[in-house]
C-alpha cells in the first residue's frame, strides 16, 4: 500500500485477483455482517485509486475509519476485515456492596435538609460516578426525582356514593338523562408579551413565558353521559346564582318529561339554600354530590382537561372576549361530533384497588 502526500488523501491500496473475488464476495452477500460489508466496500473502491473522501461519502463513514481498514487489510488481508481486534478490559464492575449500598441510601433522607436524592449527590456520597448510579437506579427502577400525589378520600359513605355513581354511569336509569355538572373557574385569558415561532423540523414551537392578563371567566358545563354531548355557559362568576342561572338554562335545553340525575362535586355552591330551594322546585331533578376528595368520579372532568390542552392551555387571548369564543367554538366543535362516555370500572373493581394501595410507599 502506498499513500500520495502527508494527508493521506489518496492511498494505493493494491488488491490481488483472489482478494478481489473474496472481497466482492463479501460485499454482495446479503447474509454478511454490515460492517464486514462496510469494510470490503471501503477495500475495494480504494483499490480503484479513489480519494479517500470519495471513499468514505460512498461507504457513510469518515475519512479516519477509511484509513484505518485501509490500514488493517495491509497488515492483516481480508481476514483482518472480518475480526475485530480485542480492547483493553474495561473498568471492575461495581461491587455488590456498593450497589445495595446505593439503593439503601436512596431509600432514606438525604443530607442537609434536600428533598431528595439527585444523582451527583448520590456519587459524591457512595464514591462511584454519576453514570455508575444512573445504572443502579435504572437497574432496581428508582427515581428519587419523580414524585407521585394521592389523596384517600375519608368520606364514611364512600362505598355508597361510589355505587350510586357508578351505576348511574353503567347502567342510567330508563327516561332519564345522566348530567355530570362543575364548573371550571379562573379560566385566564392570557396574552404573550411577544409572537411565538411555529413548530418546524428539528424545532418546537415557541412561547414567550411572561405574558399579559385580561381577565378570567368560569365555563359552568353538563356533560350527557348517554351522548357525549355538552352544555356549556361562560360566566364572569361562580356563586350561587350564576349556578342557578346554569341550572335553569340545562332544564330549558333538556325535553320535557325526562328525569335528570345529575353528579355534582362538594363545592358550597352546590349545597347553597337558594340552590337547594331550586332543586325543591323542580322535581324532575335529582343530585348526586361525589364522595369527598373524589372529584376522579366527576365524568364532565376529562372534558375539561381534554379542552384545557388543546384550546386554552397554549392560547393568545387579547380578551375575556377572545377567551369566551374560543370556548364557545370549543363546544360547538366537540358538540358537533360527540361520543358517548363509557365507564367501564365497576365499583367492586375500584374499591378493590383502592384496598390494595398502601397507606405510606416503601422501598424494596
Amino acid at each position: 500500500m502506498c499513500d500520495a502526500g502527508p494527508m493521506a488523501q489518496t492511498v494505493c491500496v493494491i488488491v490481488s485477483a483472489v482478494d478481489r473475488e473474496r472481497l466482492q464476495a463479501i460485499a454482495g452477500d446479503r447474509n454478511q455482517l454490515r460492517k464486514h460489508v462496510d469494510r470490503a466496500r471501503i477495500v475495494l473502491a480504494s483499490a480503484e485509486r479513489e480519494p479517500a473522501q470519495r471513499v468514505a461519502a460512498h461507504a457513510a463513514v469518515s475519512r479516519p475509519t477509511v484509513w484505518r481498514w485501509q490500514q488493517r487489510y495491509a497488515e492483516a488481508g481480508v481476514e483482518g476485515l472480518l475480526r475485530d481486534k480485542t480492547r483493553k478490559p474495561g473498568k471492575t464492575p461495581i461491587a455488590a456492596a456498593a450497589t445495595a449500598r446505593v439503593v439503601a441510601l436512596t431509600c432514606t433522607t438525604p443530607p442537609h435538609q434536600a428533598t431528595h436524592w439527585t444523582g451527583r449527590a448520590m456519587a459524591k456520597a457512595t464514591g462511584i460516578s454519576l453514570r455508575s448510579v444512573q445504572r443502579i437506579w435504572q437497574a432496581y427502577q428508582l427515581q428519587p426525582h419523580r414524585l407521585r400525589t394521592f389523596k384517600h378520600s375519608r368520606d364514611p359513605s364512600f362505598a355508597a356514593k361510589l355505587a350510586d355513581i357508578v351505576g348511574l354511569y353503567v347502567d342510567p336509569p330508563a327516561h332519564a338523562v345522566v348530567l355530570s355538572l362543575d364548573e371550571k373557574s379562573q379560566i385566564q385569558a392570557l396574552d404573550r408579551t411577544q409572537p411565538g415561532l411555529p413548530i418546524k423540523p428539528g424545532r418546537c414551537q415557541t412561547m414567550t413565558h411572561d405574558y399579559k392578563r385580561h381577565g378570567t371567566t368560569t365555563l359552568f358545563a353538563a356533560l350527557s353521559v348517554l351522548d357525549g354531548g355538552v352544555i356549556g355557559r361562560c360566566m364572569q362568576r361562580h356563586r350561587h346564582s350564576q349556578f342557578i342561572r346554569f341550572l335553569n338554562a340545562v332544564e330549558r335545553d333538556v325535553p320535557a318529561g325526562k328525569l335528570i340525575h345529575a353528579v355534582l362535586d362538594n363545592y358550597a355552591t352546590h349545597k347553597h339554600p337558594k340552590v337547594l330551594a331550586w332543586l325543591s322546585r323542580h322535581p324532575r331533578w335529582t343530585f348526586h354530590f361525589t364522595p369527598t376528595s373524589a372529584s376522579w368520579l366527576n365524568a364532565v372532568e376529562s372534558f375539561f382537561s381534554k379542552m384545557t390542552r388543546q384550546r386554552i392551555r397554549r392560547g393568545v387571548f387579547r380578551s375575556i372576549v377572545d377567551l369566551q369564543s374560543a370556548i364557545n367554538a370549543y363546544l360547538a366543535e366537540h358538540n358537533a361530533h360527540p361520543k358517548p362516555f363509557v365507564w367501564t370500572a365497576s365499583a367492586e373493581a375500584i374499591l378493590a384497588k383502592l384496598d390494595r394501595l398502601p397507606v405510606l410507599s416503601e422501598c424494596v
